[in-house]
């Protein structure tokens, strides 16, 4: 394709959609412009979580604010989180989680004696369980006997810690 077919195509393009080729031009140096300013962005932010690789967004929006200013960036809290999130590099939140059982200690392990038991009737086998809940700022936790027969829960507890 020759320039000047190429540059008719795209005056036909334009003017099916109602722009004018200056608008499709400016647009292209906007969104080129636009890139680079974000990937600009991207390297500062993989240099400081090289060093901290678990610093939030709002922490790395603080430290960067010299390099937003250097560079004339206009970069606030919700297009760092976007840019972000487009690239992946948002921090996961961690899950805080109560360690219920330790099974790698040096006492006596009981075998299971109920592995191969199946229950004729009711109320000859119950088995119990606890379950801790996050309640507020501490946990709370739930204990549970169920019938093993029925998987009725016979008896439950709630208690704050």
């Amino acid at each position: 394709m020759r320039h000047n077919e190429k540059r008719h195509s795209l005056w036909a393009l334009c003017a099916l959609l109602g722009y004018s080729r200056q608008a499709f031009y400016q647009f292209e140096k906007n969104n080129n412009q636009n890139c680079f300013k974000a990937e600009l962005v991207i390297q500062q932010v993989l240099l400081h979580r090289a060093q901290q690789p678990r610093l939030g967004t709002r922490k790395l929006l603080v430290l960067m604010q010299d390099f937003v200013q250097e560079h004339q960036l206009k970069l606030g809290r919700d297009a760092l989180f976007n840019l972000l999130r487009a690239h992946k590099l948002l921090v996961k939140k961690r899950r805080r989680r109560v360690q219920t059982t330790f099974s790698n200690h040096w006492q006596k392990k009981y075998p299971n004696l109920i592995r191969e038991y199946v229950p004729k009737a009711p109320n000859l086998l119950w088995v119990s369980d606890i379950k801790y809940i996050l309640v507020g700022d501490g946990f709370a936790y739930l204990s549970l006997v169920t019938d093993t027969y029925s998987l009725e829960i016979v008896r439950s507890v709630y208690r704050k810690r």
